[in-house]
C-alpha cells in the first residue's frame, strides 16, 4: 500500500531518489549516511512509508542539499520568454528565481569602446560566454580575447567594456542588477 501525499509528497520521493542516484550511491551508502535502514529508505522513495520530518531533514543533509530545497513545489511555468530588441540585436530572460539577475544574448558588432573614459564600472560581477565570433574584453589595463567557446567572469569594479573583434560575435552574459542597469538599460546610456 502505498501513501497517498499529492505532488508534493511524489516529488519529494523523487528528488530523494534522484539525488542518491546523482550522487552514486545505493540505498545502502545513503541509509549509512543518514542513520536509517535500507528497507525504511526503499520504503520513503516507494511511497509505502510515510516521510517523518525528522527523516526528511537528516536525509536532506545526507544528500547536501536543504530542507527547504527538498520539499520546494515545482514551478508551473518553467519556460521562459525572452524579449527581444532587434535595432540593438539583444535579447532578455530574467531569471525568476534570481531577482534582478537577467541573461542577455547579444550580437557585437563593433570593436570594444577606447579610451579610459569608455570603460564602466559598477558594484558586481558579470560572467559571459561567446557563441560565435571573437570578443574583446577590455579589462582595466588589460586587453584579452575570449573566442567562441570560451567564457569569461569578472568583478565590475574593475573598469570594463567589451567589443567584437574581425566581424560580429555573438554572446550569452549573466548580469546583475547593476550590470543590466549599466550595461543593457538603453536609458542608462544617455545620461
Amino acid at each position: 500500500m502505498t501513501q497517498e501525499g499529492g505532488d508534493l509528497d511524489s516529488l519529494v520521493r523523487k528528488r530523494v531518489r534522484a539525488l542518491r542516484a546523482a550522487h552514486g550511491w545505493s540505498l545502502d551508502d545513503l541509509a549509512a549516511r543518514c542513520h536509517l535502514s535500507p528497507s525504511t529508505l526503499s520504503r520513503i522513495e516507494t511511497g509505502h512509508r510515510r516521510i517523518a520530518l525528522d527523516q526528511l531533514t537528516v536525509i536532506a543533509r545526507a544528500l547536501s542539499t536543504s530542507l527547504d530545497q527538498l520539499v520546494e513545489a515545482a514551478p508551473d511555468d518553467v519556460v521562459s520568454h525572452p524579449s527581444y530588441d532587434p535595432a540593438r540585436g539583444l535579447t532578455l530572460w530574467s531569471l525568476r528565481h534570481e531577482p534582478g539577475v537577467t541573461v542577455a544574448r547579444m550580437r557585437l558588432t563593433a570593436p570594444p569602446p577606447e579610451g579610459p573614459s569608455a570603460l564602466k564600472a559598477h558594484p558586481g560581477r558579470e560572467w559571459f560566454t561567446v557563441l560565435s565570433g571573437t570578443v574583446e574584453l577590455l579589462l582595466g589595463e588589460r586587453r584579452l580575447r575570449v573566442e567562441e567557446g570560451q567564457a569569461a567572469e569578472f568583478l565590475t569594479m574593475l573598469p570594463h567594456a567589451v567589443g567584437a573583434v574581425g566581424g560580429p560575435a555573438d554572446m550569452l552574459g549573466i548580469f546583475d542588477r547593476e550590470a543590466r542597469r549599466s550595461h543593457l538599460d538603453p536609458t542608462a546610456r544617455k545620461r
